[in-house]
């Protein structure tokens, strides 16, 4: 009898076909560690053992002939040469639940709060397929963020993907909080990519709080940790909006910021050996935004809506990661630092942001009021620099002299506390009552002061908390 048609032989040849193999340690240069002797797909976790005991996980970055190159998922201290590393065979999975909600989680998707383990929860693959393009929900309804500004201006639909540029300190941290508390969406998903670890508590504790936390998941990778973990926490948050889009629910994805995640690939890319294109950047990276932004939207069940801060070099609004990202998206919010040094909160700059989808999900009265907004905001800007050296004369121009007559109102109009949400209803109503003819303020129904309508108490007021 042949020893193959041994059952018990079978058995071992079996286990010795599926046992891991194992490798060692043969090159460190900078991020990088080149493993032999061990077989491995490109994204499959390794581990590491030190010679002290402890062990290191990685990730298969490239593949190059026998060797792999491998990038950390923690610090290289105490690796050497000849360390044995062991293949898992698959990607570090993702813990999903419900059990999420108000928890706090690092890249990996490990809690990093003083809340229960998650050991009894789920797990799936970080990595998943985008929604089918013909199988994808219309984007046809409206989705309040909770920010006057935006709902009437740059008006959001449910499972729209949308830009949020501008430079460092001009309140980009402070606005998501804002969406986090105000939204309609039933679930928040936060990934902060790349934040310094001071901010990160004090993102939680006083900008989003302890009820916007209650509906949210916040997945945090400092900017002192390995690149790759910034990279993996952003797919850890998409893979866990995932799942609660999944369930039928309409989740709003923020991801703060999209050029910290980029310029971790970058430092990925260039350690697996890419050569460097644009400002630096490999192809690498370009590839690996469309494969992380597409992954949001509305699916068959439920949807994701996601806002995706980025982070303009120089307030360079046309640097390669802007102009990428604006290319994929579907609308975007410019922050202006002009409006920020003012005391203007939410510093958005109306005239340089668009939505995409603002004809499908507002009514022809709502679009009709929105854009006489912005005729009046770009006709005073035309004719500020007249204005203000006492050049222009009243009656010139009609609309002119209506923008400088509504220009107050729309200044307060357009501020928000960063304390304060506006329901979506309630924000047209006050656009169209702004617009109304005549703005009489003693009309009917005028919003005669400020604080008639919980806006500012003076126009760009908001509290310290704002500045990001």
């Amino acid at each position: 009898m042949s020893i193959l048609g041994d059952p018990g032989m079978r058995s071992s040849l079996r286990a010795l076909a599926t046992a891991r193999r194992t490798g060692r340690v043969t090159r460190l240069v900078g991020l990088r560690v080149e493993v032999e002797g061990i077989e491995a797909a490109v994204s499959d976790a390794v581990v590491i053992s030190r010679r002290d005991g402890s062990s290191l996980a990685a990730e298969v970055v490239a593949v190059q002939g026998d060797r792999l190159a491998c990038m950390p998922l923690g610090e290289l201290r105490g690796v050497r040469y000849g360390d044995v590393v062991e293949s898992l065979g698959h990607p570090l999975p993702v813990r999903v639940g419900h059990e999420l909600l108000g928890r706090v989680l690092d890249g990996l998707g490990n809690p990093i709060d003083d809340g229960p383990s998650l050991h009894g929860l789920a797990t799936v693959s970080v990595d998943a397929d985008p929604p089918h393009p013909l199988k994808r929900e219309m984007v046809d309804r409206q989705l309040s963020l909770g920010v006057r500004a935006i709902d009437t201006t740059i008006p959001c639909g449910r499972g729209q993907r949308l830009g949020i540029f501008a430079g460092s300190g001009v309140g980009k941290s402070s606005l998501l909080s804002m969406i986090a508390r105000g939204t309609d969406a039933q679930v928040c998903v936060l990934a902060l990519i790349g934040e310094r670890g001071r901010e990160v508590s004090e993102f939680i504790q006083r900008d989003l709080g302890a009820a916007g936390l209650a509906r949210s998941v916040v997945v945090v990778a400092t900017s002192d940790q390995p690149a790759l973990v910034r990279i993996r926490a952003s797919f850890t948050a998409t893979r866990i909006a995932e799942w609660f889009r999944d369930q039928g629910v309409d989740v709003v994805l923020m991801m703060d910021s999209l050029t910290r995640f980029a310029m971790a690939q970058r430092e990925v890319g260039l350690s697996a050996g890419e050569p460097p294109a644009t400002r630096g950047y490999p192809p690498s990276v370009f590839s690996l935004l469309p494969r992380l932004l597409e992954r949001a939207g509305a699916a068959e069940r439920g949807s994701i809506t996601g806002l995706y801060t980025v982070l303009v070099e120089g307030d360079d609004m046309n640097e390669p990661i802007a102009d990428a990202a604006r290319s994929i998206l579907d609308g975007h919010l410019v922050l202006s630092r002009r409006l920020a040094t003012s005391g203007h909160f939410p510093s958005i700059e109306v005239l340089d942001s668009i939505s995409r989808v603002e004809s499908v999900i507002t009514t022809p009265e709502q679009r009709a009021n929105a854009r006489e907004l912005r005729r009046l905001l770009a006709a005073y800007r035309d004719a500020r620099d007249l204005v203000e050296i006492g050049a222009y004369a009243s009656g010139t121009n009609v609309l002119v002299d209506r923008a400088l007559e509504l220009r107050d109102r729309i200044e307060l109009f357009l501020c928000q506390d960063i304390a304060d949400t506006s329901p979506l209803a309630e924000s047209w109503d006050h656009l169209a009552r702004l617009l109304a003819p005549a703005a009489n303020p003693d009309a009917p129904g005028a919003p005669t002061t400020p604080t008639s309508v919980g806006w500012p108490v003076a126009p760009g007021a908001r509290p310290e908390s704002a500045v990001a």
